[in-house]
C-alpha cells in the first residue's frame, strides 16, 4: 500500500479524511493539520509533504516558470470573497475604493492568492490599478516576512519593504501606511483598534453584489501532489479526488443537520439555508469545469500583476486525469 503524508488546513471540508471516516483507496495516510503560513512556507521551500493544500499564485507562478515540482488537483480547499479584508486608517480620508489611488497599502506578500484577487476586482470594479498604489510588503503581527517565492516587480510597479523591526500592523496604526490588503485580520482590528475600519462596512452585500454580477467565488488554495509521487502513481490523484468529493459531502450535510448544530453559531442552520439558496445548491464546487470562470479570471489577473512570466493555459494546471470528470 502506498504510504503518503498529507496535509491541510483544519477544515470541515478535510475532517472525514484527517479522522478516517473517508479513507483514500490504496493509500495509507498521514494526515497534519497546518496554518497555511507554515504549510505554504514549507512546501515552496522544502517539499516535505506528499500531497498538500497550496497557494493558487504560489503554484501558478512555479507553473509559469516551468519549475513547479507539484501537480495540482481540482480540488479548491479555500475560498473566500475578500471585500471585508480590505482595511483603511480612519483619518486617511478613504472612503472609497477610488481613493486608494495614489496612497501607501501594505501588503504580507505581494503574490498572495488573496491580494490578487483583491487587486484584480479593485482595477476590475472600481478603476483603481496596482500601478496606482504604492505597495509595502512585510509581516503583519511579526517584522521580516518575505515573499515565499522570490519575485522581481515589473518596472511599472512601486513595491517596498517595511522598514526592519516594524510590522504592517504597527505602521497601519501609526499612520505611515494608509491601508492594507489581507487574509488574516490583524489583531488590533479583532480587537476594536478605533484607528482602523473596513474599507467595505457592509462587505457581504458587496460581496453577494459581485457574485450576482460575476458567479465568481475566488479561489484561494488548491491540493497539489509532488511530481514523483504523481509519475509513479498516477492513479493517485483520481483517488484523491474522490475523497476528498465525498469528504466535502459529510461536511455540506452536516451544514443542516439541526439534531445538534455543529458550531457555536446561533443561527448556523439558518445561514447554510441562506447560503444554499443564494448559491443554487451548489456552494462548494470542486472540478474543473464549474470552476473555469474563476481559474480563467485568476490567471488573467496573475499575469497582468506581474507574477506569471507568461499567460498560463488553465489545463497546465492540473492532472491529466483528473480534468474530465466521469459520468454514470
Amino acid at each position: 500500500m502506498l504510504k503518503l503524508s498529507l496535509a491541510t488546513g483544519d477544515y470541515d471540508r478535510c475532517a472525514p479524511i484527517h479522522d478516517g471516516r473517508v479513507r483514500v483507496q490504496g493509500v495509507n495516510l498521514f494526515p497534519l493539520h497546518l496554518d497555511a503560513e507554515e504549510l505554504f512556507f514549507r512546501m515552496a521551500r522544502y517539499q516535505d509533504i506528499d500531497v498538500a493544500e497550496f497557494s493558487l499564485s504560489s503554484y501558478v507562478m512555479g507553473v509559469s516558470r516551468g519549475s513547479s515540482p507539484f501537480i495540482a488537483l481540482p480540488v479548491f480547499l479555500s475560498r473566500a470573497f475578500r471585500h471585508g479584508n480590505i482595511l483603511v486608517r480612519n483619518d486617511a480620508g478613504i472612503t472609497s475604493p477610488e481613493q486608494l489611488i495614489g496612497r501607501r497599502i501594505g501588503v504580507p506578500e505581494y503574490q498572495m492568492t488573496a491580494l490578487v484577487w483583491q487587486r484584480g476586482i479593485l482595477e476590475d470594479e472600481y478603476g483603481v490599478s496596482p500601478e496606482s498604489i504604492t505597495w509595502v510588503t512585510g509581516g503583519e503581527e511579526q517584522s521580516g516576512r518575505k515573499e515565499r517565492v522570490p519575485w522581481t516587480p515589473p518596472a511599472n510597479l512601486t513595491v517596498e519593504e517595511a522598514p526592519e523591526g516594524k510590522t504592517l500592523t504597527s505602521m497601519l496604526l501609526a499612520g505611515e501606511i494608509d491601508g492594507l490588503l489581507c487574509a488574516r485580520l490583524p489583531k488590533a482590528f479583532d480587537e476594536g483598534d478605533p484607528r482602523i475600519s473596513r474599507l467595505f462596512p457592509n462587505y457581504k452585500a458587496v460581496e453577494m453584489d459581485y457574485y450576482r454580477k460575476t458567479g465568481i467565488f475566488p479561489i484561494m488554495h488548491t491540493v497539489v501532489v509532488k511530481k514523483d509521487v504523481y509519475h509513479e502513481n498516477p492513479w493517485v490523484a483520481q483517488e484523491l479526488v474522490k475523497s476528498f468529493n465525498q469528504a466535502r459531502e459529510i461536511a455540506k450535510k452536516n451544514l443542516f443537520d439541526t439534531t445538534a448544530i455543529k458550531t457555536m453559531l446561533p443561527w448556523f442552520v439558518a445561514d447554510a439555508e441562506e447560503a444554499r439558496q443564494f448559491f443554487k445548491d451548489d456552494l462548494w464546487t470542486y472540478g474543473l469545469e464549474k470552476n473555469r470562470k474563476a481559474l480563467e479570471t485568476f490567471l488573467d489577473y496573475h499575469y497582468k500583476q506581474g507574477l506569471s512570466e507568461r499567460r498560463v493555459k488553465i489545463e497546465e494546471l492540473f492532472a491529466p486525469n483528473t480534468i474530465e470528470e466521469f459520468a454514470i
